[in-house]
């Protein structure tokens, strides 16, 4: 099963374009209140089994963590309950862009 995928790039050049999908940020509360991108919410990978019924299945995702790994864990279980979901390739390690605290 392969999962779309995004680099960072891409996904802010997206962002500045306008979009309607939505950014998950699947970090700890606590990394997340560290540094985030602006339009993301925070739906942490610990809480994301619980969480996930909150989601809407005719929304766009795009998944992001702080390098890539639970991200792509958290694409894999999103697009098993059928949701339309993109990793974004790198994480916040590799953003580029306007960080919101």
């Amino acid at each position: 099963m392969t999962i779309k995928s995004v680099t960072t790039d891409a996904l802010q050049e997206t962002l500045q374009v306008g979009t309607d999908d939505v950014v998950l940020d699947v970090r700890e509360k606590e990394e997340f209140a560290a540094g985030h991108i602006k339009e993301a919410f925070n739906y942490p990978l610990s809480e994301l089994e619980e969480r996930a019924d909150s989601l809407k299945k005719d929304t766009s995702y795009y998944v992001i963590c702080q390098r890539g790994m639970r991200s792509e864990k958290a694409s894999r279980y999103l697009h098993d309950l059928g949701y339309d979901v993109t990793n974004v390739e790198g994480g916040m390690d590799k953003w580029h862009g306007e960080i919101e605290q």
